[in-house]
C-alpha cells in the first residue's frame, strides 16, 4: 500500500474520531485549504495552527499515536517506536490549558517529539540503551536535553529502537537491532537498514511518527541514519549540547542532536537542546557560544562567495551511486553562486592511523563513562561491563542470536583514564582530526565549510554477515568534535542519499545557511512509500 493512500484513508477516519471529541474545529477538517498533511508536517506550520486554534497539542499527539499504531506496529511495522509515552495525552492536554491561559513556551509549545532510547527519562517509561539488562533501571532526573524540552513545551511522545548500545558491542553488529525492540527497518524499503545508532530515529522521523526526533552521535549515528532515511540530521559541536543522563560511549564524541524532515525543524529543535549544564563541564561555552534563535539564519538566498571545499579523497569514490548523487548537489552549489574549491585533500595519515586511535579512545571512555552511568540509576541488573557481558552470556538467546559483544571485552580489559596508552590516542585523534585536519583544510583554502556525500544508499539487512557499510564521511567532524549536517541529496534506485557539510566548532549558524539554502533550491526530500524492496 502506498503511503499517499494509507495516509488519506487514516486521515479522513481519524479526522472524524478527533473532531468528535471537540479537539479540532470542524471546519477545519472540512475545509480543504488548510487540510493537514501530517507527513511532512513541520514545527512552524503547526505551531501555526495550533496559535490560530486549527488544531491543539491533545489532537497533534493523538494523530501521531495513531499514525504509530497503523504504520510502526501495523501495516508496513517499520518496527522503530520501542514505547510509547503513558503520560503524553495528559502532558498536551497541560499544554493547551497553558496556552488557552495565554502562556506559550514558545515556537515548540504542544510539538510531540521521539527520543532515542539511551536518552534518559525520569517518567514511566524505560531508558536501556535496547538492552534487556536496563529494564526497570531507572534514571534518578530528566535528561538535561529531555528537562530543556519538556520546559520548552515539547511533548515527549516516546522512545524509539536503536541498535543495542549505540552500536558499541559487536564487530559483527546489525544496525537497527536491540535485544529489546527487535530489527527496525528502513520506511523507503523494507528489506533495507536503516543504519546506526539512532536506527528508530531515522525510521520513525522518515515515517513522521512524530514532527521530530532526537537521535545520538558519536561517530555517524546521527548523520548515517539521516541520511539512509531521507532526513536532516544535525550532529552538533561538541559541548554545545549536554550530555548528562544521555547512556554513554565516549565523553570526547558522544552527542545529542536532531534529526528531522527539514532544515528549519533541526535548527528549531537545536535551538531548544543547545545549552550549558553543569552536569556536563563540556558545555561549559555552550550559553556563550550558542545562538538563542538558529532559525534566524535560514534565509532562502543565493550562496553566493560562500566558498565550499570538495574532499574526494576517502569520502568519494566508494560507491557508484553516492557519487553520482554528490556530483549532482555540487553543480546544484555552483547555481546557488557557491565557490566550490575541489578535491580538498584530507590528512594523509586518516586512513591509516586516525581510525585506530579513535576506537582505542572509545574503548577506554566506555568503560569509564558507562560504568559511572551504572552508578547513577536504581534497579539495573548491572553495574560493570563485567557484569553486563556475564548477563549477556545468560541471555544468549535474546541478546546474542545474530552477533556476540567483542568490543564490550575489549573495553572491560582497558584500564582507566590516566592510562599512557589512552592519553596518547585522544592527542592523536585531536591532532589529526583538528589541527591537521579541518582546520587546516579550512584555513589552507579559505573555505566556510567542506562538502562530501554522507554515505551509501541504505544496505540489505543481513542477519547473517551483519552490517556492510561500503563508507561515509562522518569520521572528521566527529573526532574533531565539529559540527556536521546532512541534507537529503538525492536517490538512487528509489532509496535516499544524503549530502553533507562539515566546519569548525561552533560553526552551525554558517553550516545551517548552507544546508537551507541547499534544500530549498533541490527540494531533494520525498516521503517514503514502505517498498518491500528497493526499486530496481
Amino acid at each position: 500500500m502506498s503511503e499517499s493512500h494509507l495516509d488519506r484513508r487514516e486521515f479522513i477516519r481519524l479526522g472524524a474520531a478527533v473532531t468528535a471529541a471537540g479537539l479540532i474545529p470542524r471546519d477545519f477538517l472540512a475545509s480543504p485549504a488548510p487540510a493537514l498533511q501530517i507527513e511532512e508536517a513541520g514545527v512552524a506550520d503547526l505551531a501555526q495552527r495550533m496559535a490560530s486554534g486549527e488544531l491543539n497539542a491533545r489532537g497533534l499527539a493523538e494523530l501521531y499515536l495513531q499514525r504509530i499504531d497503523s504504520i510502526d506496529r501495523g501495516g508496513p511495522r517499520i518496527n522503530c517506536v520501542l514505547e510509547t509515552n503513558p503520560e503524553a495525552l495528559d502532558i498536551a492536554e497541560r499544554l493547551d490549558a497553558e496556552r488557552k491561559a495565554g502562556k506559550v513556551r514558545g515556537p515548540m509549545h504542544g510539538i510531540p517529539v521521539l527520543v532515542k532510547d539511551n536518552v534518559g527519562t525520569a517518567d514511566r517509561m524505560q531508558t536501556t540503551a535496547g538492552s534487556l539488562a536496563l529494564v526497570d533501571a531507572r534514571p534518578s532526573q530528566d535528561s538535561h536535553i529531555v528537562a530543556r524540552m519538556r520546559e520548552a513545551g515539547c511533548v515527549i511522545l516516546g522512545k524509539t529502537n536503536l541498535s543495542e548500545w549505540a552500536n558499541f558491542r559487536s564487530t559483527h553488529s546489525i544496525s537497527g537491532w536491540s535485544g529489546r525492540g527487535g530489527l527496525c527497518r528502513n520506511p523507503y524499503a523494507l528489506d533495507r537498514n536503516t543504519s546506526g545508532s539512532s536506527s528508530g530515529s531515522g525510521g520513525a522521523g522518515s515515517a513522521a511518527l512524530a514532527t521530530v526526533t532526537v537521535g545520538t552521535e558519536t561517530d555517524g549515528s546521527i548523520v548515517s541514519p539521516a541520511s539512509s532515511c531521507g532526513l536532516v540530521g544535525l550532529k552538533p559541536t561538541i559541548g554545545l549540547v549536554s550530555r548528562a543522563g544521555i547512556i554513554p560511549i565516549s565523553r570526547t564524541q558522544d552527542t545529542a542532536g536532531p534529526m528531522t524532515r527539514s532544515v528549519a525543524d533541526a535548527a528549531a529543535l537545536l535551538t531548544v537542546l543547545a545549552g550549558s549544564d553543569p552536569r556536563d563541564s563540556y558545555t561549559a561555552r555552550a550559553d556563550v557560544q550558542r545562538s538563542r534563535d538558529y532559525t534566524a539564519f535560514l534565509k532562502n538566498e543565493k550562496l553566493t562567495g560562500v566558498r565550499i571545499g570538495v574532499v574526494r579523497e576517502r569520502l568519494m569514490g566508494y560507491n557508484t551511486h553516492t557519487d553520482k548523487v554528490g556530483e549532482d548537489c555540487i553543480k546544484a552549489l555552483q547555481e546557488l553562486g557557491a565557490v566550490i574549491v575541489d578535491n580538498v585533500k584530507p590528512p594523509a595519515a586518516l586512513a591509516s592511523d586516525l581510525g585506530s586511535a579513535e576506537f582505542e579512545v572509545m574503548l577506554y571512555e566506555y568503560k569509564a563513562d558507562l560504568e559511572a552511568w551504572f552508578a547513577g540509576v536504581s534497579g539495573a541488573q548491572v553495574k560493570t561491563l563485567a557484569d553486563l557481558i556475564a548477563f549477556n552470556d545468560r541471555n544468549k538467546e535474546r541478546e546474542m542470536p545474530y552477533f556476540g559483544q567483542e568490543i564490550l571485552a575489549m573495553a572491560a580489559a582497558k584500564g582507566p583514564l590516566t592510562t599512557p596508552a589512552y592519553k596518547t590516542a585522544l592527542a592523536k585523534c585531536r591532532r589529526l582530526a583538528r589541527t591537521e585536519g579541518i582546520d587546516a583544510m579550512l584555513t589552507a583554502h579559505r573555505l566556510d565549510a567542506l562538502f562530501a556525500p554522507t554515505g551509501t544508499p541504505a544496505w540489505v539487512t543481513d542477519l547473517v554477515n551483519g552490517d556492510s557499510v561500503g563508507g561515509g564521511s562522518s569520521t572528521l567532524a566527529a573526532v574533531a568534535g565539529y559540527p556536521h549536517i546532512t541534507v537529503p541529496g538525492g536517490f538512487a534506485m528509489g532509496l535516499p542519499v544524503g549530502v553533507s557539510f562539515f566546519g569548525r566548532a561552533w560553526s552551525e549558524p554558517v553550516l545551517l545557511r548552507i544546508a537551507y539554502a541547499f534544500e530549498q533550491s533541490t527540494k531533494a526530500r520525498k516521503a517514503p512509500k514502505y517498498l518491500p524492496t528497493a526499486a530496481v
